[in-house]
């Protein structure tokens, strides 16, 4: 007998077909036979009045941690996600080297927490793959950090990287895809990534591109400056002959409202040009980093430590206040910063955890100070680790660029702090409540195609995204009728309702609605 027989169930198989009625069996972690009146299983599960698809893919996600540190992974594994691309913005542990780490775990605290007594035993894309590969709940690819390239190679200064420099972060970027990274990443707000120059970015895509890999930049800008952003990435990947991946593909801040059919336009002409563009979003208006993230960029050269001095200087901050309220900076991605769209998601101090849930606007009016003082003195006491949800977004920007066929699904979640962003836990199941069966913004099958297939294409992984033969059983059973997020931005640590199984190489992580305790994910290197 077979192992697992899923019957009756409504089959949207992630190729943007429409779904139809059929039997499931899976042996071996592997689809093995669809039709009817198959043989019988050692186990079968009633799918009647439920769709099964491929399990959902998350492109852009920040557990390159806590999938470590908390291995069952339910704030993922729960809403239907089998695979997440880590390694993102870039800034993550691999490759690195000793020096580089104490830096890079300060830096982005806000996103992965600071573990204690957290083994890194690993300095290469191979070890850390090695390392997922001792038991996490979902699968994960990972994505060379260009970020933490610089950083071992340049440091944190801004300045162009010497011709013998250059050679040597191309050398590490090779080592990281040949160990089985699917590309680079790039966070070009964030220190140091954000001092390459556009030529150093198609030196860098070039060694992506003749190891089959694709380039997902977090780019210069997505306020005041987004579309002349968005074009550098373009012309970036034309140049170096790379596919490329625009990750969080919003139009954000005041500057953009309406104007998300002018991203889709620019997409579009690149594409007819010969660029292979796809994107990835989340469905909520927010977005969510770290406090630091919003100070303009020159007062993080020189590192952490740098950075805490400039603001403690009294003519510093005035500098960064000035900028910050009257000039915007590339920090704020060239707009006035707004003190009431910035609300505090996380801290690592527990002394300020009264904070978490408060924009920086009502503490400043609760204590009776000026914002940006409170700015200041959060970044102080919490050693720069305080995560952030900005309210920037806007919705039609949002539905312009969610219903283009270049999108694919991504959280961009972060699963630390008091109250982290919704998304870490409602992405997937958002996109089929409400953006499927609320709105009509997308049908169901496109939808599905749009967070299975086509990211799976997008990642050049054969066998994942569809529901075919011999395709590896990452499965996800939902009821379309129920399926709804419940995570909200007063409690984001909610799992999803509808979603009763979840199967990942075969093996139920979520089986009636209940978490298991099996963790049958694998590390997925990318397929020469």
């Amino acid at each position: 007998m077979i192992d697992l027989l899923i019957t009756d169930a409504l089959v949207v198989d992630g190729t943007g077909a429409p779904g139809y009625h059929a039997d499931v069996a899976v042996e071996a972690g592997r689809i093995v036979a669809i039709g009817n009146d198959l043989p019988a299983a050692y186990r079968t599960i009633d799918a009647d009045g439920l769709v099964l698809s491929p399990g959902f893919i998350d492109m852009h996600s920040h557990s390159d941690l806590q999938i470590l540190v908390n291995p069952e992974h339910t704030a993922k594994v729960s809403q239907g996600v089998t695979l997440e691309v880590l390694g993102q913005d870039g800034l993550s542990f691999a490759p690195i080297d000793e020096p580089t780490r104490a830096v890079v775990r300060r830096q982005i605290a806000g996103w992965n927490g600071e573990p204690d007594d957290f083994d890194f035993s690993w300095s290469t894309v191979a070890g850390y793959l090695d390392r997922l590969g001792q038991g996490i709940a979902c699968n994960a690819a990972y994505l060379v950090p260009q970020g933490t390239l610089r950083m071992m190679v340049v440091g944190t200064s801004n300045r162009p990287a010497t011709d013998a420099e250059l050679a040597r972060m191309q050398r590490l970027l090779a080592d990281g895809l040949r160990d089985g990274a699917v590309g680079m990443s790039s966070g070009l707000t964030y220190t140091p990534g954000m001092f390459a120059s556009t030529d150093e970015l198609v030196a860098l895509c070039e060694v992506v591109a003749r190891y089959g890999g694709y380039y997902a930049p977090h780019q210069r800008s997505y306020g005041k400056g987004a579309l002349e952003a968005y074009a550098e990435m373009i012309e970036v990947a034309r140049r170096a002959g790379c596919p490329l991946h625009l990750t969080h593909a919003v139009m954000n801040f005041r500057p953009n409202a309406g104007r998300g059919a002018d991203l889709v336009a620019m997409i579009d002409a690149g594409l007819a040009s010969g660029v292979d563009i796809t994107t990835d979003t989340y469905p909520y208006l927010p977005g969510a980093t770290t406090l630091a993230a919003i100070l303009p960029s020159w007062t993080a050269e020189g590192g952490p430590d740098a950075q805490l001095d400039r603001l403690r200087d009294p003519a510093a901050r005035a500098r960064i206040t000035h900028e910050l309220e009257q000039v915007g900076t590339d920090g704020c991605h060239g707009c006035v910063v707004e003190w009431d769209t910035i609300e505090i998601g996380g801290v690592r101090n527990p002394a300020l955890t009264d904070v978490v849930g408060h924009t920086v606007a009502a503490l400043a009016a609760r204590s009776g100070r000026a914002a940006a003082d409170v700015f200041f003195e959060l970044l102080l006491a919490d050693d720069l680790a305080t995560s952030i949800l900005q309210h920037v977004g806007h919705e039609e920007n949002v539905r312009a660029i969610m219903r283009h066929p270049s999108h694919t699904g991504g959280s961009d979640g972060i699963l630390v702090g008091g109250k982290p962003h919704p998304r870490s836990w409602g992405t997937f199941p958002r996109y089929l409540a409400q953006y499927v069966r609320e709105l009509g913004v997308l049908d169901l099958p496109d939808c599905i195609h749009h967070l299975t297939g086509r990211p799976a294409r997008r990642l050049r992984l054969p066998d994942r995204g569809q529901i075919q033969l011999g395709y590896a059983a990452d499965l996800v059973l939902f009821d379309p009728t129920t399926i709804q997020d419940t995570a909200t931005f007063t409690s984001p640590r909610q799992p999803a309702t509808g979603i009763p199984y979840v199967l990942v190489n075969g093996t139920p992580v979520i089986d009636n609605t209940h978490r298991t305790p099996s963790l049958p994910g694998h590390p997925l290197r990318r397929t020469p």
